[in-house]
């Protein structure tokens, strides 16, 4: 682990397009954004809390026992959504590392956030996340699940080159589903929200290609078990299931 504290935020807000309102969808009888609270806490990496523009969201974390950070609504990704939220929790700059877990991943576990800010460990790495071989072709053709495609720097680890919904890299050999949980060096996050959007992350629609152009180091864990996104109906109710 990396010198300095390290502070989780988790970015929720209620108007996902696909799926309004699901930072209060309820598993197991308890709204997501608390599992994904409950989640952060057992990794006991450093301070958790929420960064939301909804008062609701903030009302039922702060009734489970966590904290709430309100931020602007207008934000365009999480990634913003918890650079103001860091500025406001840690004014005096002791965070060395933010991790940016999502608030709609509720079947990661605190090993997984450990395993993210693994290479946080090497000073040359900006930003760390994680992914998983890909082992069904449905997976390898499908658009809406990231791959990433890097050089392999240490075993279960990889030097990211680039991210893509294509298929890639073509011929033999592995390919791997990038997920979207992040630990970030605190300098990588500001240098990060200040660059503007990227040609490559416009066109691929991936905000992480944007520091890659900007010459910044993503390394990459590969984890074993593949966590669900919440993004649609169908998701929720699989998710539900595994909860049960």
């Amino acid at each position: 682990m990396p010198e300095g504290d390290v502070l989780v935020l988790i970015p929720a807000r209620m108007a996902s397009s696909r799926l309004p309102g699901k930072a209060l969808a309820e598993i197991a009888g308890k709204p997501m954004i608390v599992h994904m609270l409950a989640l952060g806490q057992r990794a006991a990496l450093g301070p958790v809390a929420v960064a939301t523009d909804s008062r609701e969201v903030a009302a039922v974390v702060e009734a489970a026992g966590g904290r709430a950070v309100m931020t602007r609504a207008e934000h365009a990704s999480g990634s913003d959504r918890i650079h103001e939220a860091m500025r406001i929790l840690d004014r005096d700059g002791r965070a060395g590392v933010v991790i940016n877990l999502q608030g709609d991943m509720p079947t990661l576990t605190p090993a997984d956030l450990h395993a993210v800010s693994a290479p946080l460990s090497d000073p040359a790495v900006d930003i760390a996340t994680i992914a998983t071989e890909i082992c069904d072709e449905a997976t390898r053709t499908n658009p809406h699940m990231v791959k990433v495609v890097g050089s392999s720097v240490a075993p279960g680890r990889l030097r990211a080159l680039y991210f893509t919904r294509a298929t890639a890299p073509w011929g033999e050999g592995p390919l791997y589903h990038h997920h979207g949980l992040y630990a970030y060096r605190r300098a990588a996050l500001e240098r990060f929200v200040a660059l503007p959007p990227s040609p490559l992350e416009k066109r691929e629609r991936l905000e992480q290609l944007r520091a890659l152009e900007a010459g910044m180091r993503i390394d990459v864990t590969i984890i074993d078990a593949e966590p669900l996104d919440v993004n649609t109906a169908d998701d929720l109710e699989r998710v539900r299931g595994l909860f049960t």
